[in-house]
């Protein structure tokens, strides 16, 4: 907050930052994390924006090695929640090993062979969709087609917004006002754009003021609307 307030340097934060590699312990990666996607979403609008990805990189590989893919025996709830931040963090970040991993189990997950677990399926979905195509896109609305629980479509619908491409954005948003969405998931939809990259906050902005008298029907005096102002 300090840093971003103007108080102290961006530079002595990330220094800071860097001194918890060794870090075992979720509250602290959780709350590394998101400072660090905060700082990510401002310098998406400057020249250092692929300067602090490779930063996330260096400092979040370490401990994405120590955790792997798999539980260990004797793990807690709280190392399958690390394990899940860690690898999404660097997913995103494009850290090679962790997508190539992630695209294959994706596969596996897909064709069937090997279901991924409840909480590797965020961060695999995340880093296929950040990395992915059209093909990509399209495979995650068939899955949401298919899943039986809502607690998927959910899971889900929080994570297309990861989708990269401007084309492909206009398609997550269109899906977020239809049926296939209920209305009150349509918000964390545009707020999953609106999270995921420079051009999906543009876009997601763009499409709450074109859609406005839809969106402002649905939710009006309801704390749906002021969530989806805020995001």
């Amino acid at each position: 907050p300090q840093a971003r307030a103007g108080i102290i340097s961006t530079v002595e934060v990330l220094k800071v930052m860097e001194a918890f590699v060794n870090e075992p312990n979720y509250t602290v990666w959780s709350d590394l994390s998101c400072n660090l996607g905060i700082l990510s979403t401002l310098l998406s609008h400057t020249d250092f924006y692929e300067e602090i990805q490779v930063f996330v990189k260096d400092v979040f590989s370490p401990i994405g090695e120590r955790l792997g893919w798999d539980p260990k025996p004797g793990e807690g709830h709280l190392d399958a929640l690390l394990r899940g931040l860690v690898l999404g963090k660097l997913g995103k970040a494009g850290h090679k090993a962790t997508l190539e991993e992630a695209r294959r189990r994706f596969k596996d997950h897909v064709e069937g062979k090997h279901v991924l677990s409840a909480d590797l399926r965020s961060p695999v979905y995340v880093t296929i969709l950040k990395h992915g195509d059209s093909t990509t896109l399209d495979t995650m609305l068939k899955l949401h087609k298919q899943a039986d629980m809502q607690e998927e479509k959910n899971r889900i619908e929080r994570v297309l917004g990861a989708i990269s491409q401007p084309e492909l954005i206009q398609k997550v948003l269109t899906f977020a006002l239809s049926e296939e969405v209920r209305p009150q998931d349509t918000v964390s939809v545009i707020g999953g754009v609106a999270g995921g990259s420079k051009q999906g906050r543009k876009a997601a902005w763009k499409f709450v003021r074109d859609n406005w008298e839809e969106l402002y029907n649905r939710y009006q005096g309801g704390f749906l609307i002021s969530r989806l102002i805020k995001v």
